[in-house]
Parts: C-alpha cells; sequence; structure tokens
C-alpha cells in the first residue's frame, strides 16, 4: 500500500485494502486473547495462593468469557471457503400447507433477522411474497456482515415444523415445511484486464480473397493470451495496426467470457447442494408439540430451548455444522 502506484487500480486497492483490515482484525483479536489470557492466569494464581473464593468466582467468569471468545476465532478459522467471507442471500419459499406454511416461513425470517441483528449484521429484503390470509409465501434478503456467507450456508436445506396450528379450529398438530437457500452475493462486475508482458503477438501474411496490398505484406496478426491459450486473430484489414486492434477487441471479448464461463461454473458448484433439497429430506426440526425440541438431522445437534433459537440463538448449530465432517458422516474430532 505504501507503493505509489497502488491506487491506480481502484478495485484491486480496495480489495487490498480490505483485507488489511480483517488481517489487522484477526491479529487485534489474537493479540487480546494472549494477554486475556495472561491475566486469567494471573488471577487463578492469586486466588488459589489467598484461598480467596471472590477471585476464583471472578476468575471463572472471566475463563467462561474467555472460552466464548476463543469459540469465535475458531469458526473464523474454519470459515476457509472461497466465498464465505461474502454477503448472503438468504431465499426461504414455503412448502404445502397454505397458511400454516406461509407463518413458518415468517417465522423463519424472524430467527435469521434476530441472528444477525445480534452480530450487527444489515439485513435487507429484496422481495418478498405475502401470503393470502396471514405469513409470508415466500422471501429473499441480504445478510451483510463479516462471513456472512460462511455462516449462513450451515442453514441450506429443509426446515420442518411440528406445533399445534394457531390457524387450525379444531386444534390438531401439523407438520409444516420451509426450504432455505443461501447463496454468497458476489460482485459480477469483469473487468479485462490484458497485460502486455501476457500477450505474444504474431504477424504473417493474409490468404485468401483480397486486394494486392492484403495478400503481399505481412499485414495479417495473430494475438496469443499466454496464461490462457486464448487467440484472436484478424486478417480483413489492409493495415496492421488496424488488424491489431480487430484483433485485440475480439481477445478482449473472449477473455470477457472466458471469466463469465470460470464465475458461472462457481456458482453451479455452489448451486449444487440445492437440487439435493427435496420434501421430506429435511434438515433440522423445531417440534414444539407434543415435546419441545430443535434437532439438526446432520450434526445431532440438539436443543430443548425452542424459543431461544427461534429467537436468533443459531450459533450452537451453525458451530456444530462448520466443525462437521460431511465425508464421514461423523462430528469432526
Amino acid at each position: 500500500m505504501a507503493d505509489p502506484a497502488f491506487w491506480d487500480d481502484p478495485k484491486l486497492a480496495k480489495e487490498v485494502s480490505q483485507r488489511r483490515v480483517r488481517l489487522l482484525e484477526t491479529l487485534t483479536n489474537m493479540t487480546a486473547l494472549d494477554e486475556a489470557a495472561e491475566e486469567l492466569e494471573i488471577l487463578l494464581a492469586l486466588a488459589e495462593e489467598e484461598s480467596d473464593q471472590e477471585t476464583a468466582v471472578e476468575a471463572r467468569a472471566k475463563l467462561k468469557e474467555l472460552e466464548a471468545r476463543l469459540t469465535r476465532e475458531e469458526m473464523a478459522r474454519l470459515l476457509s471457503g472461497p466465498h464465505d467471507e461474502e454477503p448472503a442471500i438468504v431465499a426461504i419459499n414455503a412448502g404445502a400447507g397454505g397458511t400454516e406454511a406461509n407463518d413458518w416461513v415468517e417465522m423463519l425470517f424472524r430467527m435469521y433477522s434476530r441472528w444477525a441483528e445480534g452480530r450487527s449484521y444489515k439485513v435487507d429484503i429484496l422481495d418478498l411474497n405475502p401470503g393470502d390470509e396471514a405469513g409470508i409465501k415466500s422471501i429473499t434478503f441480504t445478510v451483510e456482515g463479516p462471513n456472512a456467507y460462511g455462516y449462513l450456508r450451515a442453514e441450506i436445506g429443509i426446515h420442518r415444523l411440528v406445533r399445534i396450528s394457531p390457524f387450525d379450529a379444531s386444534g390438531r398438530r401439523h407438520t409444516t415445511f420451509a426450504s432455505v437457500f443461501v447463496y454468497p452475493d458476489i460482485d459480477e462486475d469483469i473487468e479485462v484486464v490484458i497485460e502486455e508482458k501476457d500477450l505474444r503477438i504474431d504477424t504473417y501474411r493474409a490468404s485468401g480473397h483480397g486486394g494486392q496490398h492484403v495478400n503481399k505484406t505481412d499485414s495479417a496478426v495473430r494475438i496469443t493470451h499466454l496464461p490462457t491459450g486464448i487467440v484472436a486473430q484478424c486478417q480483413n484489414e489492409k493495415s496492421q495496426h488496424r488488424n491489431k486492434d480487430t484483433a485485440m477487441r475480439v481477445l478482449r471479448a473472449r477473455l470477457y467470457e472466458h471469466e463469465r464461463a470460470k464465475r458461472q461454473e462457481e456458482m453451479d458448484k455452489v448451486h449444487a447442494s440445492k437440487k439435493e433439497i427435496a420434501w421430506g429430506s429435511q434438515i433440522r426440526s423445531y417440534v414444539l408439540q407434543p415435546y419441545r425440541l430443535v434437532k439438526d438431522h446432520r450434526t445431532g445437534q440438539e436443543r430443548g430451548n425452542v424459543d431461544a433459537v427461534l429467537d436468533g440463538d443459531l450459533d450452537d448449530f451453525i458451530q456444530a455444522y462448520l466443525r462437521y465432517d460431511p465425508h464421514s458422516g461423523q462430528p469432526a474430532a
């Protein structure tokens, strides 16, 4: 960043600056954790030497706080996916069940909104399709904050609710489903940067129909982009300079398409998990009747305090998923 030419490329400069902020934040957090651990060690030693119960209680409280901070840093370490740092786009859709299903979508939206609020993340609604009587048929919203996609990708799948429906006059128990899909909000601006050192430019004599000048001089141009192997050539113009300009335009267009295809392939990989979602293959169940329990069927994580979970207390489930080893089907060691 001290290079005078650093700001010549504003987009790159912005990316580097943002990465610097994240690295400094990590360094600051780790330094603070080291200092907190040293202070706790001193506090524990004092409590033991003087048999001071009050100091021991204070030390236990600080230990609990330190453990929570360490857990947050561990989660940050686990968020190493190619798009984990990006903002998230979340889409929730009601399954069969009419008003009951629409109400479940609204409950899930509230749950994620409260979770985001607890992390000081920003939530913006992009699209909302309200239910006919109550609730929401479908909703799409963004969540902006550090590692928003990395955390929320744990929520991709079918969410199942079991409860006595407030919309059933007979008071019967209903099972309702909603699908949650999360994908990274990736900046789709593609800037094609072509450096001279990456090009091999060959000239040759044009062939085929043409005037005397076209056929008898080395006016045709072939440009090879060495990093990708993409080739563009032009021989239609009489001037080598004009042929080169045309070939560069073709090369730029082909490089743009090449980069767009790469990004689409990445997004296809992200979206591949969506094909595995089907009604009945729920990832998590929220049971309010006849007992109260939230259970993640992938990791085995459970919580009896359903109200807290529906109020946005999702970290236990997200952390369990991030530690989960999907290849063995068992929680990671």
